[in-house]
């Protein structure tokens, strides 16, 4: 049986507004709604599966972040996860945390705890970077699977379909290895009550960035952030003959 490594991260709620600060240094992130990352929450329903399928023996939810990500793993705990470990960064610095300083912790506690096996959202829907899991393999030198929609246990490694612009591609990895989960790879449960008041006295270890050795120093610099443009109103015309006279008048067919 396995040991997996989840990670999971705190992000503005997906039905929220993102509004650009004054200063157009960021986002507004105070007084504003935060949740677990959509696709970290189907990375955590997966090992929870895999543990009942008697797969995994153990499932630690990893989140690096100000306090507040605490709220994250505790939603992981109450899922099914059976530990959490903070990697705890003061909220100015966590705003410059980049896939490289995350990629860099996840693989030094992947070694500190003996784990088989790491599963992470394929991307985090606030930066969009998709890279977290693919240099965290890198550090481990471990087989990676990225945006699985299936994984299956086969003898000593996994048997996983992902989705390429083709259509889908089968590999059998080795363990231990790093996966990263895709939308269609499951559907994450609800949490009941009584889990929410069992993940309450699950234990959450604390530790910095410093304490496992990663240097977390911005590698960007952070220029200007913008709204994206305004669209412009559409126009309705009454034939086809108008429709390539304007289009011509904006420079769009010749």
């Amino acid at each position: 049986m396995v040991r997996v490594l989840v990670g999971v991260k705190r992000v503005i709620d997906y039905a929220v507004k993102i509004r650009v600060k004054p200063d157009k240094t960021g986002v507004i992130t105070e007084g504003v709604k935060h949740s677990l990352n959509p696709f970290d929450e189907i990375a955590v329903e997966e090992a929870v599966k895999l543990k009942e399928k008697s797969v995994a023996k153990e499932i630690i939810a990893v989140s690096v972040g100000p306090t507040q990500s605490q709220e994250v793993i505790r939603t992981a705990l109450a899922m099914g996860a059976d530990r959490g470990i903070h990697v705890e960064v003061p909220a100015k610095e966590a705003e410059l945390l980049q896939p490289i300083h995350v990629s860099k912790i996840l693989a030094k506690l992947a070694q500190d705890e003996k784990v088989d096996l790491i599963i992470v959202g394929k991307q985090a829907i606030d930066d969009d970077a998709n890279q977290t899991a693919q240099m965290t393999a890198a550090y481990l030198d471990w087989p990676q699977g990225t945006f699985c929609s299936k994984i299956e246990k086969v003898g000593d490694g996994y048997k996983i379909e992902r989705e390429i612009d083709g259509g889908l591609e089968s590999l059998n990895l080795k363990a231990p290895a790093v996966l990263s989960a895709d939308l269609r790879l499951n559907t994450p449960r609800y949490a009941t009550l009584p889990n929410i008041m069992k993940a309450k006295k699950k234990p959450i270890k604390k530790v910095t960035p410093s304490d496992l050795g990663v240097d977390t120093a911005p590698r960007i610099e952070i220029v200007s952030v913008e709204e994206p443009p305004v669209r412009q109103a559409g126009s309705v015309v009454p034939d086809v003959d108008t429709l390539i006279s304007k289009l011509k008048e904006g420079g769009h067919v010749k």
